[in-house]
């Protein structure tokens, strides 16, 4: 508690006490060794002693500089003082009692001297000391600075205090003087919002005569982490002078709103204005080519990385972000060699490695990279081990991943999160032992999330157990009420067996809670690096045709050779033919067919479908890939498919 009446303490008296000036020369003319200071001009000497005072590192220099101030008569120096209080708060030393003491041995102390004991309790996040201190500045009369509100704004936004800040938004007012004040003014924003009132730091923005690119930019910022990038935009698009800062909050906002075409795009507008990069704006374009799976853009962003001095040879952040790009875009052999020519790699580097093979079905390489990781000084971390322990799930190598779920808290340290438990429940249930991995789930130490209950859903709709499946349905209905994607697979388990009468009830409950399915699509690259979207049984695109008739001929052709399609993976209750018409025309049949008549012969396609691909979908795409000799890369909600010769890496197990 601050003492307002600022008179000395024992606390004071004892604090200066411990300075002993007798180890100190008294003749001015012979400094001491340490610090040379001699008797000189006030301004020159307090000068030379605030210099010494930014050389200080531990508490018993700033007091042998604190002796020398008192020796020299400098002990109502508020510029001198204020430094010798912000020196010590610095280095951590509590405001009570010894900074403390000294301000209040000074007869007029000036704003700056207050400004120092209110940052030093700040610094401690002891905002009622701060603000106390403000009440007495202002009871003896001393008119605040900019730095004061700076500093009490920024703790108000720390603490999320709003009411406090508020508070201080109207002494800004009351005192005067602060409504030009640029820092003032934009560090009221970044309080407001701190403080999660966005619109409130949108008026004082808007109020602000004068503004600067921070006073932009941080509203830009706010706007995109809370998923307004239209508004995001209309002020960047006002900004008058847009640096880097500026223009990787767009791009960085725009990957993380899901927005990765916005997002390259505004990238590609960056380099055309010739503004530099640094390694957010990378890592913010990397994530939204990830996102996108678009090999076109994958090495052009590469390219600019390297040019700069972010490069993932140097950048071991660039380099693993690079890793998680490549292997999303289906190349995880490019991911590879980023990170074997990295000069540098971390924790992540290996995670981003292990999690690109494992998706791509490259078991054996995945087991191997671990193998060499284990063997260095780098340990793995609990993403490590979700990489392993996926690729053991889609290899269904279950003995094996028991291994390693166990070596993970015995040899390593790291309890088993709800996440570890996700990808056993996904190993057991792929391998059809589904009873035993309900059992897991209902014997977990933690709480199972919606991960592990829809692991064990996604199970039960390859082996169409459709009694476990409403178990853990039910669980997910709790957990996530409004996530349409378990009441659809419910429904299709349900129709896989015949069950038409719970697949409407399943219908229904969705209708009464106001869900609507997403449509799925699939899109794909052509030769120009152009991407085309498809939707299931939508035949708009200009080349329907074309599309209707390729695809025609690959069917006739694969059923030649024996194809019969999976009625099964149509999950409503129409007759035969009409759910072929329906298969036919899902989006990824149609993105195959278009790559099939826009793409060189013999070079490689790759689709990416929002959602998980279907049983017949996934065998057209088989068969295709054996009569076209055309590799095909699918990738998928849940992993990719590379199909090769009618053979895919998923070994069917998906």
């Amino acid at each position: 508690m601050v003492t307002l009446s600022r008179k000395f303490s024992t606390a004071t008296s004892d604090s200066l006490a411990c300075i002993s000036l007798k180890q100190f020369p008294q003749n001015p003319q012979k400094p001491t060794p340490f610090y040379q200071i001699q008797q000189q001009q006030p301004k020159q000497l307090e000068s030379q002693i605030v210099t010494t005072l930014d050389g200080c590192k531990n508490l018993t220099q700033i007091k042998q500089v604190h002796a020398r101030i008192l020796l020299n008569g400098l002990d109502q120096s508020c510029y001198v003082l204020a430094k010798l209080i912000r020196t010590l708060t610095k280095l951590n030393i509590p405001v009570d009692p010894y900074p403390l003491s000294i301000f209040n041995r000074v007869n007029y102390p000036n704003p700056f001297l207050y400004n120092a004991l209110i940052r030093g309790y700040l610094i401690e996040e002891r905002l009622k000391e701060s603000t106390e201190f403000y009440s007495l500045m202002r009871k003896e009369g001393v008119v605040p600075v900019s730095f004061t509100f700076t500093a009490l704004f920024k703790a108000c936004g720390a603490k999320m205090d709003v009411g406090l800040g508020r508070q201080i938004h109207g002494q800004t007012i009351l005192v005067g003087g602060f409504g030009e004040d640029l820092h003032v003014g934009n560090s009221m924003i970044d309080m407001y919002i701190k403080c999660g009132l966005l619109e409130c730091g949108r008026k004082v923005f808007d109020e602000m005569p004068n503004r600067d690119v921070i006073s932009w930019t941080e509203l830009i910022s706010a706007y995109a982490k809370s998923g307004n990038m239209e508004s995001a935009g209309e002020l960047f698009d006002g900004l008058p002078v847009k640096d880097m800062v500026a223009w990787t909050v767009m791009v960085s906002g725009f990957a993380q709103n899901a927005k990765p075409r916005e997002a390259i795009m505004f990238f590609e507008k960056m380099q055309e204005f010739g503004v530099e990069t640094d390694e957010i704006t990378l890592i913010g374009v990397i994530s939204a080519c990830a996102q996108l799976g678009a090999a076109k853009y994958a090495d052009w962003i590469r390219d600019v990385a390297e040019k700069s001095e972010f490069g993932g040879k140097h950048s071991v952040v660039v380099g693993s972000a690079l890793i998680d790009m490549y292997s999303k875009c289906g190349s995880v052999g490019d991911a590879y060699r980023v990170f074997q020519g990295m000069k540098e790699r971390n924790v992540y580097s290996y995670s981003s490695m292990i999690l690109g093979f494992a998706m791509h079905g490259r078991v054996h390489d995945a087991m191997k990279l671990f193998d060499e990781m284990v063997k260095t000084e780098i340990k793995p971390n609990r993403v490590t081990f979700i990489g392993v322990l996926t690729a053991c799930s889609h290899a269904g190598m279950v003995e094996q991943g028991w291994q390693i779920f166990e070596l993970m808290e015995k040899c390593y340290g790291i309890k088993p999160s709800a996440d570890h438990y996700t990808c056993m429940v996904d190993l057991l249930g792929r391998a059809g032992r589904l009873q035993e991995a309900h059992e897991l789930v209902k014997t977990m130490p933690i709480e199972p999330h919606g991960g592990v209950w829809g692991a064990l859903l996604g199970a039960c709709r390859i082996h169409k157990s459709p009694d476990i499946a409403a178990i853990a349905a039910n669980h997910l209905f709790e957990l996530e009420p409004y996530c349409i994607g378990n009441y659809i697979l419910l429904a299709n388990i349900y129709a896989s067996c015949g069950r038409w009468n719970d697949v409407s009830t399943v219908r229904k409950l969705m209708r009464t809670r106001g869900l609507r399915k997403n449509p799925a699509f699939s899109w794909i690259e052509s030769e120009k690096g152009m991407v085309h979207e498809f939707f299931s049984g939508d035949m708009t695109h200009p080349r329907s045709g074309e599309i209707k008739q390729a695809l025609e001929d690959l069917l006739d052709r694969l059923e030649a050779k024996g194809y019969q399609p999976h009625l099964s993976s149509v999950s409503y209750d129409v007759n035969d033919e009409d759910k072929r018409r329906i298969l036919m025309t899902h989006s990824e049949k149609l993105a195959l067919a278009f790559g099939l008549i826009s793409t060189i012969p013999g070079s490689k396609i790759r689709i990416v479908k929002n959602l998980r691909i279907c049983e017949d979908c996934h065998s057209v795409i088989c068969g295709a890939s054996q009569i076209t000799g055309r590799e095909i890369i699918v990738r998928d909600i849940m992993r990719f498919h590379h199909f090769h010769d009618g053979i895919c890496s998923c070994g069917n197990f998906w």
